[in-house]
């Protein structure tokens, strides 16, 4: 039986690099792998208990609220307005372009949550301004590719979500830990930028430069998402809502906005809404079929030996943390990040138990390790999304744009298990 699971696995791996869709690889897997060591009848019974159980999960609501939220604050024209603030703020700066790009992405993490929502709106926000100021391809796609991968950091975080779902790890205490990362995160990449384009100007120029009196009207464009921000996180922690109560307030107050500077349009909510459900649907096509293979896997005993299998190798809790993050870097050349994180974390999860590892921490820095994922060649999710905002950019130059804010976000897991108080100390002492 553990034989059958594991054949599973590998028919699976097999299928995901023929590059069948996630949702697909693992539903198949799932199904005829059930099927074959109990009975079709079984699997539909274990395919209805898992819809109703996991996939129509109360916390699940939130996953599409929040993505809608940031699909209205880019079909309105906000997204742009933030973009255009920032950029009054800094881009004289030597690659003030690239590092407004930066900050922007992680601005609107706080009202997406979303990795490729974040590199596709920035992509087409930003991309026509970096050209128009001539900076360096190489440089630029890479700054912006990178960069989407920060609001899966800044909370609200889908990325969060799932392993709070995953693990039932709370996931309030989950966004707080995201923070410091995330700015970490954030300041890093600036400090590179603007780095390479002090020792070579041509790489990013400086952009105009603003009167003060400018860059404080610009202001006025950003006080909405800056409410919204507080009424979530804030509502969240205060107790007066739970994160899916706190995306549904968060919905709301994005069309009071948008309705009050008279931004809401139908063809607005109408692309926001398709949007939306493309990105709701393959998550949730991703936790149902995964569930599902965790199933498979449970009945062939394939999760359990593998589990006492490392646990009796007698790893140290560093060579653990080692191992997996070479599994996390080569899933990335097959997976997007929630195909990683419900891989993965079910196997994972039992030795973060057994190694007495913080889950708060485990999931921060599972989610760092997924953004890895969403910049490493071949598939490298990020990647291509930004190739199809800027296709007169060939994909190796992308990917060697990205390589070191790859690089800068392994030393940030570096520095996480150096000092593990930069994920922890914030939920800790709020919570």
């Amino acid at each position: 039986m553990v034989a059958v699971g594991y054949i599973g696995l590998a028919i699976m791996v097999a299928l995901l690099f023929m590059g069948v869709p996630v949702t697909f690889a693992l539903g198949v897997v799932a199904v005829v792998g059930l099927s074959y060591v109990t009975s079709f009848a079984v699997v539909m019974q274990q395919a209805v208990l898992v819809v109703n159980q996991e996939g129509m999960s109360f916390i699940i609501i939130c996953i599409p609220l929040f993505v809608f939220m940031g699909k209205m604050i880019y079909h309105t024209g906000i997204a742009k307005e933030l973009f255009e603030c920032i950029e009054r703020w800094i881009g004289f700066l030597p690659g003030g372009l690239a590092m407004s790009a930066t900050v922007t992405c992680a601005a609107f993490g706080a009202v997406t949550g979303s990795s490729v929502a974040s590199v596709a709106t920035m992509g087409t926000i930003i991309r026509p301004e970096l050209k128009r100021y001539k900076y360096d391809d190489e440089l630029s796609a890479g700054a912006l590719t990178s960069a989407g991968t920060l609001a899966v950091l800044i909370p609200p975080s889908l990325g969060f979500i799932m392993y709070g779902v995953l693990t039932d790890t709370s996931i309030g205490g989950l966004f707080l830990a995201g923070v410091v990362p995330g700015i970490l995160l954030t300041m890093l990449y600036c400090v590179y930028i603007f780095i390479r384009c002090s020792l070579n100007p041509k790489l990013g120029p400086r952009g105009a430069s603003y009167a003060m009196l400018e860059r404080i009207r610009s202001l006025k464009g950003t006080w909405g998402l800056l409410i919204i921000f507080v009424i979530i996180i804030g509502g969240i922690y205060g107790g007066f809502f739970t994160p899916t109560e706190a995306s549904g307030v968060g919905v709301a107050g994005v069309l009071l906005i948008c309705l009050s500077r008279r931004r809401l349009t139908w063809k607005a909510m109408r692309d926001a809404m398709i949007d939306t459900g493309l990105v709701a649907a393959m998550i949730w096509g991703i936790i149902v079929s995964g569930y599902l293979l965790a199933r498979f896997l449970a009945v062939t005993g394939a999760s359990q030996a593998l589990v006492a299998f490392v646990a009796d190798m007698g790893l140290s809790k560093v060579g653990f943390l080692i191992i997996i993050s070479i599994i996390y870097l080569v899933l990335g050349m097959l997976l997007d990040m929630f195909g990683m994180l419900i891989l993965t974390i079910p196997f994972f999860y039992p030795l973060v138990q057994h190694y007495g590892i913080d889950p708060i921490w485990f999931g921060t820095y599972a989610v760092i390790m997924c953004e890895i994922g969403l910049l490493t060649p071949p598939v490298g999710v990020n990647v291509f999304v930004m190739h199809d905002m800027a296709p007169d950019i060939p994909l190796k130059t992308i990917f060697r744009g990205i390589m070191p804010f790859a690089a800068l976000n392994l030393f940030c897991v570096f520095l996480l298990e150096v000092f593990p108080k930069l994920a922890t100390w914030l939920p800790y002492k709020i919570l």
